[in-house]
Parts: C-alpha cells; sequence; structure tokens
C-alpha cells in the first residue's frame, strides 16, 4: 500500500488529573480500513480528536504522508485531508442537505449575501453521483432518517476532498440493512484510496469492514495486528487485559432474600427492548455494558425521569405508578446521575442544602419555613458518617472535590430515607482514594440492607463490587452472571452480543 498517510508517535495528552495517552501510536495506510478499539477511557476517541485538530497534543509529533505537521484546529486538519465524524452527528435540521455539506463555504453569486442555491444543490448531487446515494440535495435534514443523516455527513466530509476519514460509532444508531449500506460505502472510500479510521465497540463488524486492527488500554497503545489474523477472543483479551482490582464483593448477598424491585417487559423504541431483571434486598446488582448499551436510559425509566412505552416495575410486589422522578423517591428509589453536576447536585448552594434537597418537605415549619437546626443536625451527621471532606456544612458544594460531590448526592438520597439507589458510573470523575471509600460505602449500604443497582463502564469495578452482573447491548439484556462466573472477557462477550 506504499507510505503511510498519517503515522502518530509517542503521542501524550493530559486533562487537569488525568494522563489521558501516554506514548500512544497509531498509523494509516492509503486504501484501509484500520480499526482502533478499545474499553471506554481507552483513549482511542482522545487520539482521534488530536489527529483531527479538535485536541491539542502534549507530546510527541504526526507525520502526514512522511512529512511532520501541526494541527492547531479542526479547520488546518481538513485543509490537509483529514476529516472526523463524530459519533453524535453535527447537522443542522432546519437546513437542506446540500446547504449543510457546503455550510460556511456557501457559493455565492451576483450580491455577495445570495447563495447561489442551484451552484451548491448541483455540487452536491455530482458528490452523491460519486457515491452512488440516491439523496435529493434540497432535503430537509429533518426529514431524513438517521442513516440517510450518517450518509450526509460523509458525503460532506468528502467534500474537503479528505484523504483520511475518521468514524467514531458510525453504526450505533443503524439498522442492518442500513449498516450493509453503509459499508459497501465505505468499500468503495478504500478502493478510491481513502484511508478510513474505524472506531465501534461493535467487534463483529470488525471482521466484516477493517483490514487492520490496533487496540488501546487506558491511554496505552497495546497492539496492532491484520484483523483477518486474529480472533474475537484475541481482540477482547487485548482490551481487557490490565489487572483486575484485588478483592471481591465485601459480603455475600442472602440468596432468598425479599425480591424488592422487578421490571417487566420494559420497552422505550430501541433504547430498551423487552428488560426484565429482579434486584433483591441487600444486593448491589451491576449493569455492564458499552456506549450506548441502554444501561442508563433503563434506569431513567425506572425512576421516572423518562416514560415507558411498555413494562411496569414493582417495588415490594406491588405495582409501582411511577410517571415522576417524585414518584419514584415516594417509592423509596433514588437515582445518583452519571452527570452528578448536572442533575445531582445544585452547585452554587452549601452542603447542607444539598443533602436534604429530596426531602425538603420533612423540614418545614408552618407557612414554608425551614427548621435550620435539624437541617443543620442531619447534614452533620451525614457529612461525620460518610466521611464528607468540607470545612462546614455551609461550604459550597461546588467547592469540593469530585469524590466528596458524590458523598453530598449520596446523603441526599439516605435523608430521603430511599432503599432503593440506582448509582451510574459513580466513581467517574473521581480519583482512587476516593474511589476506594466510595466501594466501601456501597457496601456498607447493603451491609445495611439497602438495595442498589450499580451501572459502570469499569469492568474491574463491575467485577470487584457486584453480587451479580446483567450485561446489555443495544436495549437488551443479553447476559446475567453471578460473581463467581463472571470475567472480563465474558462480560465483554456479552456485551457485543447483537440481535440475530
Amino acid at each position: 500500500m506504499g507510505e503511510s498517510l498519517v503515522t502518530m508517535e509517542g503521542i501524550e495528552k493530559r486533562f487537569p488529573g488525568v494522563y489521558a495517552l501516554e506514548n500512544a501510536r497509531f498509523d494509516l495506510r492509503p486504501g484501509e480500513v484500520h480499526a482502533l478499539l478499545g474499553e471506554n477511557g481507552a483513549g482511542k476517541s482522545t487520539l482521534m480528536k488530536i489527529l483531527a485538530g479538535v485536541h491539542q497534543r502534549d507530546g510527541g509529533r504526526i507525520l502526514y504522508r512522511g512529512k511532520p505537521v501541526e494541527i492547531p484546529n479542526p479547520r488546518a486538519a481538513l485543509q490537509l485531508g483529514i476529516s472526523m465524524i463524530h459519533q453524535e452527528l453535527q447537522l443542522m435540521p432546519h437546513l437542506t442537505v446540500a446547504q449543510n455539506i457546503f455550510i460556511g463555504r456557501e457559493l455565492r453569486r451576483g450580491m455577495p449575501f445570495w447563495l447561489d442555491e442551484r451552484a451548491i444543490n448541483a455540487q452536491t448531487q455530482q458528490l452523491f453521483d460519486a457515491m452512488h446515494l440516491a439523496i435529493d440535495p434540497r432535503t430537509m435534514v429533518a426529514d431524513l432518517t438517521l442513516a440517510k443523516q450518517q450518509l450526509v455527513e460523509i458525503a460532506k466530509a468528502l467534500s474537503y476532498n479528505a484523504e483520511v476519514l475518521i468514524m467514531d460509532e458510525p453504526t450505533a444508531p443503524l439498522t442492518e440493512t442500513e449498516i450493509d449500506e453503509l459499508f459497501l460505502i465505505i468499500r468503495r472510500l478504500r478502493d478510491k484510496g481513502v484511508g478510513i479510521v474505524y472506531i465501534s465497540h461493535r467487534l463483529e463488524e470488525i471482521q466484516r469492514i477493517t483490514d487492520r486492527t490496533t487496540v488501546m488500554r487506558d491511554g496505552h497503545y497495546v497492539d496492532t495486528v491484520q484483523t483477518a489474523d486474529v480472533s474475537l477472543e484475541r481482540i477482547i483479551s487485548m482490551m481487557v487485559g490490565r489487572a483486575i482490582y484485588e478483592s471481591a464483593p465485601e459480603l455475600p448477598v442472602e440468596q432468598n432474600a425479599e425480591v424488592v424491585l422487578e421490571a417487566k417487559g420494559l420497552r422505550r423504541g430501541r433504547a430498551i427492548r423487552n428488560v426484565s431483571f429482579t434486584l433483591r434486598r441487600g444486593e448491589i446488582l451491576g449493569m455492564a455494558g458499552l456506549v450506548g448499551a441502554g444501561r442508563t436510559e433503563v434506569a431513567r425509566a425506572i425512576f421516572g425521569a423518562d416514560p415507558l412505552e411498555a413494562g411496569e416495575v414493582l417495588v415490594k410486589g406491588q405495582r409501582a405508578n411511577i410517571k415522576s422522578p417524585a414518584d419514584a423517591v415516594r417509592y423509596g428509589i433514588g437515582y445518583l446521575s452519571e452527570d452528578r453536576k448536572r442533575y445531582g447536585l445544585t452547585l452554587g448552594m452549601d452542603v447542607q442544602t444539598n443533602i436534604v434537597l429530596a426531602a425538603y418537605h420533612k423540614f418545614q415549619r408552618l407557612l414554608g419555613w425551614m427548621h435550620d437546626g435539624n437541617v443543620r443536625t442531619t447534614a452533620e451527621h451525614h457529612v461525620k458518617g460518610l466521611a464528607i471532606k468540607t470545612p462546614s456544612v455551609q461550604q459550597t458544594v461546588k467547592n469540593l472535590s469530585g469524590g466528596n460531590q458524590q458523598k453530598v448526592v449520596i446523603s441526599k438520597w439516605l435523608t430521603a430515607n430511599t432503599d432503593i439507589l440506582i448509582f451510574d458510573e459513580p466513581t467517574r470523575g473521581i480519583d482512587v482514594g476516593a474511589k476506594s471509600e466510595i466501594y466501601h460505602l456501597l457496601n456498607e449500604l447493603a451491609r445495611q440492607g439497602k438495595s442498589i443497582i450499580m451501572i459502570s463502564s469499569e469492568l474491574p469495578e463491575i467485577l470487584r463490587m457486584s453480587h451479580r452482573i446483567l450485561v446489555m447491548c443495544e436495549g437488551r439484556i443479553t447476559g446475567e452472571l453471578s460473581s463467581a462466573e463472571a470475567t472480563q472477557e465474558r462480560i465483554m462477550t456479552y456485551a457485543t452480543m447483537r440481535e440475530g
């Protein structure tokens, strides 16, 4: 295939408190589809965003066609011939297909402010003809299916004469037929010499469409292999091959304990597809899966944050009519969002106010006045019991560390007297020491009889903490494992098990 189109060597990237990439490397040849794989947080998207000019590297070098280059911004990348299609589509639904493709470089005629719509449509049609796409350039993007929007994104990238096309989870919203159509386009581009970087969690697709595979783990380069020469089992092993946390759950769950929560046939579009499971008293139920598997969607539906199309939730054997988070709290369910700063805390308020926020009515006197003494006593009790590091309960929450903020959210739900706690990515964004404290706290809550659903993208965390593990893929539960039989490899196998 000749010289490499792109060579990345010794790439370093640091974010505040996080070493995202360390001595990472990658290369791409003309006319190949090169898979870039790794678990959530492995660094693959960060590496490609550096190549696309979204992030700036802190070390290492990038060669384009053998020559060192600087890529200070996305426009510089496009000028080189490097284009990235992000996981979240970036089209404007209120504009036509052609207007989206040429936005920011519109063709004009006569007066400078007159768009030459005819020329824009004609050039878009030429582009579509070359790609064998049957899309009318005058169609509003809002009227296209997700699959067609994905193809428009590809066309937009190619309109810059891209030689390098980076595709981040391109098939996530697509059906099997739409994926076949996308793969046909990818093969045509490969045959024309375009180098394609293909980021995906769907491992069976890797064998169908890619020529080589590079695996990353924890911000480091692991290996590059010919896709045809390696098994899925070997790829999974490379992806998850780090050390597992040293200990299993701190206590066994009682096998015949009361079922406190039961989900039956939950459905919500393609995000939740016939999900059923049970949760017992004192159990930590782990929910594993990759990005887009539907774990958070299930949690939000149970908590009443999103409506269900079908199915029912039972709390202690009785059907629960949960239409809102307030309903869920009345049934004793608390939800700790993965985005605690947006959904779990009021950052501008103090610790004590946040702690009593979900049970405000308990502390109200006549005429709505707050019983300040009770609020302070309750907050100080939780600060001491959960070892929240804060100068006082009057400290503003935004000034606390991530781990202590998480403890404040937990305190809020304990104050509301919730017995069923859903933790969505409980240790995201907190340091190793704080993680250990959160693990101990979850085990202590289970020991007290609280029932916990723990959603986590960190497999060692799931393995360490869970009594039982549910694995999801594309809105379905694809596997259930006891703590004794669970391994990282088995979880990853279920997490990539598509329907059909």
